[in-house]
């Protein structure tokens, strides 16, 4: 009989044939975005949670207890046990992070959060996390009177050693349990059987009927009729409205009637499809480019943020831009190159001196997706206060580039995104991201991550540099060139 853990019981409330497939056939099943993302909840847990236990003192370990309920442990000698583990006799698991013997004699349970606030979104699920756990415990003969979230304090900024009482916040949310209580049991006996299945059809799943950005890591094995232009491709549009397009299996854009309701945009993107043409506003896109000031400078940041701020100065979270690259291209075509990477774990005052001598308080700053610079530039004018009058240049000079593709060219070969990895290689098919050892910015995170601050980081430190270095500057090179195709128009 297979095991169901609060974290399977996440993937069965976002798709239930995924958690089977997951289960039934772990060989077949294709670990994607939403997999990868309970790796990172988990991984930033084990971080959160070596403070929470400095909240409580006297609180024990316990080993890893596979027997139904770990009675000879939790003796009467003491009152906060860490990590004790649970499994009913339908072979639900919990290992509950904190929990704590009251005066009364029932438990409170306290679950342990990397977030910054209780998070209630379908890769979260904080409120039943806590819902699972208790059933649990409950399950196996405890009363759970009490349940608390610890997790981090937004407000929280570093200055020295860290003290846990200040880094953490406990909420309570036994009523928020006690609420989806009786909802949250039958999905879990739900979830047990489900996954207990011999077989199931597996020609289909339940995010059929959902956007794309909700369709679960194993939606491609399980849907293998969707086309290759297909309606969860089209931008913004509404799960109510896929539903309607899927009852009657109209699932190829180009098979959405003629009169279905869709904003402009959308119309626009279903045109590019039919028709195998771009959709081009160049009246609009000209205008827009001649609002340019030269010089012009493609600017792209690359960040490290974790869940437990390693710097002074620094809250949960926050967003440290440990890497820049800036093409700076004049009136004249003359194109010039910087680029600046952090050897160690500091605040970029560094950096921020050698950008402002390279592109001074002139022209204008390109990026894509602006609004993640503009963020970075706002959080370091509050950190290094000195360079505020050149960051708000900066800032107000931003032109973001990525705009022109969510209205003014739409092409059917973007696949409904204006991410620059779609555009690219559609625009501009001589440059490509594919050969290069660091293809996106959570893996330039987590490398620059590990060579500042793993002791035992054993990759060559010179050759992940210039991994990193060619990254960030291809991102910025590939703005130029799709501005320049843009002119061209």
């Amino acid at each position: 009989m297979h095991q169901l853990t609060k974290t399977d019981f996440k993937y069965y409330l976002d798709c239930p044939e995924s958690l089977w497939l997951l289960k039934n056939k772990p060989d077949v099943y294709p670990k994607g975005e939403f997999s990868l993302f309970a790796e990172k909840l988990i991984k930033e847990g084990y971080e959160v949670e070596a403070y929470a236990k400095k909240l409580f003192a006297n609180g024990i370990d316990l080993p890893d207890y596979s027997s139904p309920a770990p009675l000879k442990a939790l003796t009467n000698s003491h009152k906060v046990y860490f990590q004790p583990s649970f499994i009913t006799n339908k072979t639900v698991f919990a290992r509950i992070d904190v929990l704590e013997r009251l005066v009364d004699g029932t438990w409170h349970v306290y679950e342990v959060k990397s977030s910054t606030s209780i998070k209630k979104d379908r890769k979260h699920r904080q409120i039943e996390d806590a819902c699972f756990q208790t059933y649990v415990l409950n399950e196996c003969g405890y009363t759970v009177s009490k349940v608390s979230i610890i997790h981090l304090n937004k407000t929280y900024v570093k200055q020295g050693s860290i003290d846990a009482n200040e880094l953490l916040v406990i909420t309570e949310v036994t009523d928020a349990v006690e609420g989806i209580y009786s909802r949250v049991v039958n999905q879990i006996n739900a979830a047990s059987n489900f996954i207990n299945k011999k077989s199931i059809n597996e020609t289909v799943c339940s995010c059929k009927y959902k956007t794309r950005t909700n369709h679960c890591d194993a939606f491609d094995y399980f849907n293998t009729t969707i086309p290759e232009y297909s309606i969860y491709e089209i931008g913004r549009i509404s799960a109510k409205k896929i539903g309607l397009l899927a009852d009657n299996e109209q699932l190829a854009i180009i098979d959405i009637p003629a009169d279905f309701e869709l904003n402009v945009n959308q119309q626009t993107q279903v045109a590019s499809v039919k028709e195998k043409q771009p959709k081009i506003n160049e009246v609009n896109i000209q205008r827009e480019l001649d609002k340019l000031r030269f010089p012009l400078h493609f600017i792209d940041y690359e960040t490290y943020a974790s869940s437990i701020p390693r710097l002074d100065g620094l809250s949960p979270h926050k967003h440290l831009t440990f890497q820049v690259s800036i093409h700076t291209l004049k009136e004249d075509g003359t194109l010039t190159h910087f680029e600046y990477l952090l050897d160690t774990m500091k605040m970029p005052r560094d950096m921020l001196q050698a950008m402002q001598y390279f592109t001074g308080s002139t022209g204008t700053f390109i990026s894509w997706h602006a609004s993640f610079e503009i963020g970075r530039n706002k959080d370091l004018e509050k950190w290094l206060p000195q360079f505020t009058t050149y960051l708000t240049y900066i800032t107000e000079h931003t032109f973001d580039l990525e705009t022109i593709f969510k209205k003014d060219y739409i092409d059917y070969r973007f696949h409904g995104s204006s991410s620059i990895k779609k555009v690219l290689p559609v625009l501009c098919p001589g440059i490509s991201y594919s050969d290069l050892n660091v293809s996106n910015g959570t893996m330039a995170l987590d490398t620059w991550g590990r060579m500042v601050l793993d002791p035992n980081f054993d990759e060559d430190i010179e050759a992940t540099r210039k991994n990193l270095l060619e990254y960030c500057k291809l991102d910025t090179l590939a703005m130029v060139e799709i501005y320049k195709f843009l002119k061209e128009l």
